[in-house]
């Protein structure tokens, strides 16, 4: 019963922290996710390079209740149905209750515990490279973490702060404080501009010159 409670294919609505917490006790992977989101990224890391905590973004989503959480059982061999789980995540984004001048806080974070092998990853890799342009057009972020990502921190290229205990699939909304994202990623700069035609040119910049 607490498979289908935690599955949100079957469109069961997606778990605030509170829920997911009084559901941990029947549910190690969600309790793993919950416990990585609040110990890790919504705290500071004295590799992270700079001061506050590892995901700002996302502490700040939670203090206004506006994280949702979830559990997929797909593994490898279930590509389809990840991918329609992160697809309805696109959705299920903008179904979170919240006052519009709070909706670029939303955010919708799916653990995949049975995807934790090479096969696994490179299955959630394309799901979220199928996402990519989907993501894009409508000024969304979609980021993977698992425990062997080698992406480089942005202000301290040793530091890996895309690494997660659990397989996990991330969509949020596009914001200003992206810029360094944006730099880094061509595919990412036009939407950029477009959404922050103002101030993003100017983020960028100072980006660019601490950098």
């Amino acid at each position: 019963m607490l498979d289908k409670v935690m599955e949100p294919a079957v469109g069961t609505p997606l778990l605030t922290m509170t829920e997911a917490r009084a559901l941990e006790p029947g549910n190690g992977a969600l309790a793993m996710l919950r416990g990585w989101v609040e110990t890790y990224l919504m705290s500071s890391h004295p590799d992270l390079g700079r001061a506050g905590a590892v995901c700002p973004f996302t502490k700040q989503a939670a203090k206004l209740d506006l994280v949702r959480l979830a559990i997929c059982e797909a593994g490898p061999k279930d590509e389809e149905a990840a991918f329609a789980v992160i697809r309805k995540g696109f959705a299920d984004l903008e179904k979170i209750p919240c006052k519009p001048s709070l909706k670029i806080f939303r955010t919708v974070i799916v653990g995949f515990p049975n995807c934790g092998t090479p096969e696994g990853i490179d299955m959630l890799q394309r799901v979220q490279r199928r996402h990519k342009l989907y993501s894009l057009a409508r000024f969304r972020m979609i980021g993977f973490m698992h425990a062997e990502n080698d992406a480089p921190g942005l202000w301290n290229p040793e530091f890996r702060p895309l690494r997660a205990p659990l397989p996990v699939l991330a969509i949020r909304h596009l914001v200003e404080q992206d810029a360094p994202f944006a730099a880094r990623h061509p595919l990412l700069m036009a939407p950029y501009l477009l959404r922050f035609p103002l101030a993003g040119p100017k983020r960028l910049l100072a980006y660019m010159r601490g950098g």
